[in-house]
């Protein structure tokens, strides 16, 4: 049987103490063996680094990293990308949750199909239960993503193999579509699948303020990807109203 690659799995943490023990159990419990998992802590100050260090006398696939001065997710993902040896890198983060056939289903899809970034649908989840799946598009250009980010972060794999590592923009928010742009200026598109393979928690962070979200938007456009006033106009206009629908789901 042919071996597995190795797929590395960039996990940022900070004080995630009430969720990171059921994060890192839900790569544990993947069908597909082959992975390492690594988590930089950016400076956390509850007992995050006890829970992970417990996991890491446990099974040496998991490993930690610490930063000295705290310096948001993106430094986080970036270092861990940085110390990854794998074929594949995978994202999740340290409140959220995978299926246990995530891996074995999206590195068989990105195998068989040639796909060099993927991602897939996935289910929203609070303490008072499951709130809805978000099921994305099959496919996504550069300028399509512009408008919309489709490719959810804890659903996102690229081929690190063929692309080379690539890392996220050093900003405090929307890092993840500055990289997912990053490689769609070197690739037609990204591709997706309808399989529901892991769940976004929608209580914690950024996700509970709207406002804030729609700040760091117009300033991604400007000062990250450069965009024109007017360009950035009609992709914040897009992006607003694609969100609000989105939100209604």
């Amino acid at each position: 049987m042919q071996e597995q690659p190795l797929v590395s799995i960039i996990m940022p943490s900070y004080n995630s103490a009430k969720t990171i023990a059921e994060s890192i159990d839900s790569v544990i419990s993947q069908t597909y063996q082959n992975w390492e998992l690594l988590i930089t802590d950016d400076v956390s100050f509850d007992n995050t680094r006890d829970i992970v260090r417990s996991y890491c006398a446990k099974d040496n696939r998991i490993k930690l990293f610490e930063l000295d001065i705290n310096s948001g997710a993106g430094a986080s993902r970036n270092n861990s990308i940085e110390n990854s040896k794998g074929i594949y890198i995978a994202f999740l983060d340290s409140d959220d949750l995978w299926f246990s056939d995530k891996l074995s289903t999206q590195i068989s899809f990105m195998k068989l199909n040639n796909v060099l970034l993927s991602y897939s649908a996935y289910q929203k989840f609070s303490r008072e239960g499951d709130r809805g799946v978000i099921i994305p598009p099959s496919s996504v250009t550069y300028e399509e993503l512009l408008t919309g980010n489709v490719i959810g972060c804890l659903t996102a794999i690229y081929n690190a193999n063929v692309l080379g590592k690539r890392y996220m923009p050093l900003i405090r928010k929307r890092q993840d579509m500055g990289l997912w742009l990053n490689i769609l200026e070197d690739i037609d598109m990204a591709y997706g699948i309808s399989d529901v393979l892991a769940k976004y928690r929608v209580d914690t962070g950024m996700t509970k303020n709207k406002l804030n979200i729609l700040k760091w938007q117009w300033a991604f456009y400007r000062e990250v990807l450069g965009l024109n006033f007017f360009k950035t106009i009609k992709c914040f206009i897009l992006y607003a109203y694609k969100g609000f629908l989105k939100s209604r789901i």
